[in-house]
């Protein structure tokens, strides 16, 4: 009879957990993880890029050490924030994460403005790979990060909907932080890459 009851009682409770949206929420972690460990993914690949476009640049232009600076510092101060799955737990450490980002990709958007005023440099072959490759990078930078910011848009839905915000609570589910900035759609987009037309200015 005991047995009986147990396997009664672990009925209820399954059946309660998935009806209160336990099971969804679970799956909304899931897909939260996933889609930010793309988002790290894509983030590195531009970080890994960014020595050997660097370098190549300074091969044709040294003078441009301040926009080379820039950039350097720039991809340093992301390494050094620690990007763990845990990140999307914390508001303020992601929102750090997100300005150091942000200053890289507008670091590296006047990096590729600079390079417009040299002509061999444009030509060579190993730099076009590189631009070519980082342009290519900062669109899947940006694919993952609107799967990112949608797996977060329903996992939150989840966690502040009734009855299954109930579930939230028991379990310590939060909600969790999107990419909300306000320079949201720059940072975004993908560096202009143009080879052809008149070169423009440097950037002050």
């Amino acid at each position: 009879m005991r047995r009986l009851w147990m396997s009664l009682l672990a009925l209820l409770t399954v059946t309660l957990l998935s009806g209160c949206g336990y099971n969804t929420l679970q799956s909304g972690d899931e897909q939260v993880k996933a889609a930010w460990a793309e988002v790290l993914n894509q983030y590195q690949r531009r970080a890994d890029l960014i020595p050997n476009l660097v370098n190549t640049v300074k091969g044709f232009a040294e003078q441009e050490k301040e926009v080379l600076t820039r950039v350097t510092e720039a991809r340093a101060k992301v390494g050094a924030i620690q990007a763990t799955p845990e990140l999307i737990n914390d508001p303020q450490a992601f929102q750090r994460f997100q300005a150091a980002q942000g200053e890289l990709g507008g670091a590296l958007s006047r990096l590729l403005v600079v390079t417009e005023n040299y002509p061999q440099l444009k030509s060579d072959q190993n730099f076009r790979d590189l631009q070519a490759q980082l342009e290519g990078t900062e669109n899947r930078i940006a694919v993952a990060r609107n799967r990112y910011i949608k797996a977060v848009q329903d996992y939150n839905v989840t966690v502040r909907s009734f009855p299954s915000n109930l579930t939230a609570m028991v379990f310590g589910h939060q909600v969790k932080p999107g990419f909300t900035v306000e320079n949201e759609a720059e940072i975004s987009r993908a560096p202009k890459v143009d080879f052809g037309g008149a070169a423009p200015r440097p950037a002050q």
